[in-house]
C-alpha cells in the first residue's frame, strides 16, 4: 500500500568512467533539478538579452544626442558669422554717419572763412538756415512758402544774414516763430515745429550765422521762410551755399 501511495521521483543518472581504468562515479539528478537548472538558464540568458538591448537602445540614444549637438553647434556657428556680419555693417554704417555728420558741421565754418563781402552782402539772407547735421524733406511750392528741413539733437537754426529780430512768437503748429529784418527788402522766418532752446531775443541785432535756436530733439522740423518786399521767394534760389 505505502509503494502505491508514495510513487518514486523520476531521476536521471550520470556514469563518469575514467580512461585509465580508475574508479568511476556516477550521479544522480532529479528531473526538478534539471528543471530547475534549465529555468536559471533561461533566466539568465533573458537577462544578457536585456543587457545587451538597454546598450543598444543607449548607443542609439546617445548617437541620436550627438547628431542633435552637432546641429546646435553648425547652428550657433553660423549665428555667430551673421552677428559679426550685422556688427560689421553696423560699424561700417556708424563712421559713414559720422563722416556725413562731421561733413555737415565743418560746412557753415568753411562758408565762414569764404565770406569776404561787405556789410551790405552780410545782410543778404544767403546762408543756409540749419547749422549741423540736417536733411532737406521738401522744397519751396506755391502750397507750402517755405523750405522743410529735418535737423538733429546739438544742431543749431542760425541766421542766413545780418539783421534785427522783429518778433518772437508761437502758435498751435510752431512753438517757435523767429523773424528777422535784414534792411534790404528781405525778411526771413524760421518757424520751428518742436521744442528747442531759444538763444535769442526781440530786438536784438544778429551777425549772419549767429545762432537763433538750439535744437535738443531728434527730427526736429523747421520750415524755413524768405520774403522780399512782402512776397515769398524760394530760398534755393538767395542762398548760395547749402551746407
Amino acid at each position: 500500500m505505502n509503494d502505491q501511495r508514495h510513487k518514486r521521483e523520476e531521476s536521471f543518472s550520470v556514469f563518469l568512467v575514467s580512461n585509465l581504468g580508475r574508479s568511476s562515479r556516477q550521479f544522480h539528478i532529479t528531473l526538478f533539478s534539471i528543471r530547475l537548472a534549465a529555468f536559471v538558464l533561461f533566466l539568465i540568458c533573458a537577462a544578457v538579452g536585456f543587457l545587451i538591448y538597454l546598450c543598444i537602445s543607449a548607443q542609439g540614444t546617445q548617437n541620436k544626442l550627438r547628431a542633435q549637438l552637432a546641429e546646435q553647434e553648425q547652428l550657433i556657428c553660423e549665428m555667430e558669422e551673421q552677428w559679426n556680419a550685422l556688427n560689421s555693417e553696423k560699424m561700417t554704417l556708424t563712421a559713414e554717419n559720422e563722416a556725413l555728420r562731421q561733413n555737415a558741421t565743418d560746412a557753415p565754418a568753411a562758408q565762414s572763412v569764404q565770406e569776404t563781402s561787405a556789410e551790405t552782402a552780410a545782410a543778404y539772407p544767403s546762408r543756409y538756415p540749419s547749422y549741423g547735421a540736417g536733411v532737406l524733406q521738401s522744397n519751396y511750392s506755391e502750397e507750402e512758402p517755405y523750405l522743410s528741413i529735418n535737423t538733429y539733437t546739438g544742431g543749431n537754426i542760425i541766421a542766413a544774414g545780418s539783421g534785427i529780430v522783429m518778433r518772437i512768437a508761437s502758435d498751435d503748429t510752431y512753438p517757435h516763430i523767429v523773424e528777422l529784418e535784414h534792411g534790404n527788402g528781405y525778411v526771413t522766418r524760421y518757424l520751428c515745429r518742436q521744442e528747442a532752446e531759444l538763444r535769442v531775443v526781440e530786438g536784438a541785432r544778429v551777425q549772419a550765422g549767429d545762432i537763433l535756436l538750439t535744437i535738443t530733439k531728434d527730427d526736429t522740423q523747421l520750415d524755413y521762410q524768405i520774403l522780399y518786399e512782402e512776397k515769398s521767394v524760394d530760398p534755393l534760389e538767395i542762398i548760395d551755399a547749402k551746407g
